[in-house]
């Protein structure tokens, strides 16, 4: 595994065997992603719930991202 920094946002890439190149989330959000899976991990929350709102709070930070905004307003004007 390889950890590099990036140019543009200045966040950390890993090299992982089967999905390649990823880039990493910024700190405060790995730190949510923790406290979710503790809960998880200590039957607090049910692990659906978890998945759920760990996938919704990826998205919602996924808003830099040209391709996903222009895929939304495309949806919208349909």
């Amino acid at each position: 595994m390889v950890v590099t920094r990036t140019t543009g946002e200045r966040r950390p890439q890993v090299e992982l065997p089967v999905l390649g190149t990823v880039t990493l989330p910024e700190p405060e959000h790995l730190a949510f992603y923790a406290v979710l899976l503790a809960l998880g991990v200590l039957e607090i929350v049910e692990w659906p719930i978890v998945g759920i709102v760990g996938v919704g709070h990826l998205l919602a930070g996924q808003h830099r991202f040209l391709i996903l905004q222009e895929v939304g307003e495309a949806a919208e004007a349909v």
